[in-house]
């Protein structure tokens, strides 16, 4: 009787297949890491073509570099790395990272909206980060999805990390104004 091989034997096999130059371990690689990276990559884009070019470079630095991996640690958090340093590359060669935005005051969220909130799904709390300035969303992203600390988010973006806790405190703002307007629209539909 012979054993399933586990997720982890699988993925080495995949690796030393793509290692090797196997476009059948390629092909079987990006569709095992495809839908979690692609997650990813809308995180970061503006729009779903723009996070699928952002895919499509991140594999194919994947496939270039594959034989750095050094068998240590997770193969998944790689790849995210991967994918995220290709968004920050696109991100940075636009130019965008000091758009300023006009933060107006106005109410937070209230408290009792926990079970309105329920009630957005993932794929709008996704647009509305997607809403975000360019230079707000990196940030916001950066440091909620990847923990960076402000001072990695400044070196990465060649910015200052008081520029770069501004720009999470706008995008937090903006994210709570776009929340706050979605939940006054539920609350109409009601």
């Amino acid at each position: 009787m012979t054993e399933e091989p586990t997720n982890l034997e699988q993925n080495e096999q995949l690796i030393h297949g793509c290692i090797e130059g196997d476009r059948q371990s390629q092909n079987r690689l990006y569709n095992v890491f495809k839908q979690k990276m692609f997650a990813v990559c809308l995180r970061y884009a503006k729009s779903r073509e723009e996070a699928e070019e952002i895919l499509h470079e991140g594999f194919l630095k994947v496939f270039e570099f594959v034989h750095q991996y050094k068998f240590e640690g997770s193969f998944e958090g790689w790849i995210r790395k991967i994918m995220v340093n290709c968004a920050l590359q696109k991100y940075r060669s636009k130019r965008q990272l000091h758009a300023v935005v006009d933060v107006a005051e106005t109410d937070v969220i209230g408290a009792g909206h926990e079970e309105i909130l329920s009630q957005l799904t993932t794929k709008e709390l996704l647009q509305m980060v997607q809403q975000l300035p360019p230079a707000t969303k990196m940030v916001f992203n950066l440091y909620v999805f990847e923990g960076l600390k402000h001072r990695e988010i400044a070196a990465l973006l060649n910015i200052s990390e008081g520029t770069s806790k501004s720009n999470l405190s706008d995008a937090r703002y903006l994210l709570q104004k776009a929340v706050k307007l979605s939940l006054c629209s539920l609350s109409l539909e009601i």
